[in-house]
């Protein structure tokens, strides 16, 4: 077999971007699945030692220490080895059995291997080793960039905060606002999302072949197994248990935890079409390397491909977001198979998310604010003042205020500040009135 490398991969998340990416190896790659399968059986032994099992009684408790080795120096030859046991047995979960018995055999405890696996099916390991890497994969990787993301756009809010700005509805010039009110509008939707993330638990199932602890009662009726799973998830593996549950886990709250990704991925693509649109009206400059080329045909060019990168892998992961969370909620009866080959591909959106949020920022740190187009642009717009003149005439009472700014505005093919002024000049109100109105500019008229 070839050795796969960044140019002949078929995803680009482990070809063009691996450098991007190769973070997430450890928690979504073959080899971590495999890891965390090894974790979850050797810490489920550990808990039966801890009741303990009559049979597990007389173990040496000051063995734990080398069995968790087992998945602490977990190496990719030990991988491999598994994946070789694998060709013999056509079962993933069960190589992963014999690989540690032969662990046990190397630590001396043979007489104890009977009880690794012990009254699980497949699921109760897959159901717990999926959902941990992928909560660690958030805590460790997806979660720190996303902070990151967030903590330069409040930079940016900041350093932009006293930046007026023309703004447009439906395209068209409207009531001024201040750039970096608008960049902290996306700064508080992704908190927001953020908070409602955080509320999403990490949950697993693990009770037997059908979710009723049957193995497990029939051979020890008197131990509380429901409990003893409960803790085993919640304690040891610092996740949530689902019960009851079929075979499989029920994955609602994987679907909501996908359903939130995608929200957030949503509003950093509605950013980046913002971003990209402000340096289309050359609100921004951008920043190049010597050597960087733009465009292939065009030299003046400066293209904003840091957003467009961003936005399209974006596209990409919310489309796999939601199939993950439409698909794995829904099995045939007490279960089918289909979810095993899609819960192998988590890994994928979380790589092009990782891509996007990296370009984005990517772009942010290469934008030059251009002062001098904003206040063009607002000089350009007298008219988006006509909203604040008629506001204050309705305040005095003025007869028909909108209709005669109506009037001026698409009446006069120029509305400048001559035009504006020579308007209020006419208006039979007080000089202290004409005097507050003539103080408003499309630079001053920006709001709280």
């Amino acid at each position: 077999m070839r050795t796969l490398t960044e140019l002949n991969a078929i995803s680009p998340i482990d070809g063009r971007y691996r450098n991007k990416t190769y973070s997430l190896s450890p928690y979504f790659s073959e080899e971590a699945l495999i890891r965390y399968r090894v974790l979850v059986e050797v810490e489920y032994f550990i808990a039966l030692c801890e009741i303990p099992l009559p049979q597990l009684a007389g173990i040496d408790k000051g063995c734990f220490d080398k069995l968790r080795e087992i998945y602490a120096n977990f190496s990719a030859e030990d991988a491999a080895s598994i994946k070789e046991i694998e060709k013999t047995t056509n079962h993933d979960v069960k190589a992963v059995e014999y690989f540690i018995k032969k662990a046990f055999d190397d630590l001396g405890l043979s007489d104890y291997k009977e009880f690794i696996h012990f009254g699980l099916t497949s699921q109760d390991i897959n159901n717990t080793a999926i959902p941990l890497s992928t909560k660690e994969a958030f805590e460790e990787v997806y979660l720190k960039l996303l902070v990151k993301l967030v903590a330069r756009l409040k930079e940016l809010s900041i350093e932009w905060a006293d930046i007026p700005m023309l703004a447009r509805t439906h395209g068209q010039p409207a009531s001024p606002t201040r750039l970096g009110k608008e960049i902290g509008v996306f700064v508080e939707r992704l908190e927001e999302q953020m908070r409602l993330l955080f509320n999403v638990p990490f949950a697993a199932k693990f009770g037997g072949a059908t979710g009723n602890f049957n193995a497990h009662n029939v051979a020890y009726p008197q131990i509380s197994w429901q409990q003893f799973g409960t803790d085993f998830v919640e304690k040891q593996l610092g996740l949530q248990h689902s019960f009851p549950t079929t075979q499989i886990e029920h994955y609602d709250h994987f679907a909501a935890f996908f359903d939130a990704l995608k929200r957030i991925n949503t509003i950093i693509i509605d950013l980046d079409r913002d971003i990209w649109t402000y340096v289309s009206m050359d609100y921004f400059k951008q920043k190049i390397k010597e050597g960087e080329v733009g465009s292939s045909a065009m030299p003046h060019k400066v293209n904003p491909i840091d957003f467009e990168n961003s936005e399209g892998n974006l596209g990409i992961a919310n489309a796999v977001f939601e199939h993950l969370s439409a698909k794995l909620p829904v099995s045939r009866l007490q279960r089918d198979l289909t979810d095993s080959t899609v819960l192998r591909n988590i890994g994928v959106p979380f790589g092009h998310t990782i891509i996007a949020f990296e370009a984005t920022l990517k772009g942010l740190d290469k934008l030059l604010l251009n002062a001098d187009k904003f206040a063009e642009d607002l000089e350009k717009n007298w008219a988006v003042v006509a909203e604040a003149i008629q506001t204050i005439l309705r305040r005095e009472a003025y007869p028909n205020p909108y209709e005669a700014l109506k009037g001026l505005t698409r009446t006069n093919s120029v509305i400048d500040k001559k035009a504006i002024h020579d308007f209020i000049g006419t208006l039979e109100v007080t000089d202290e009135i004409k005097a507050e109105l003539l103080k408003i500019t499309p630079s001053n008229y920006i709001g709280i």
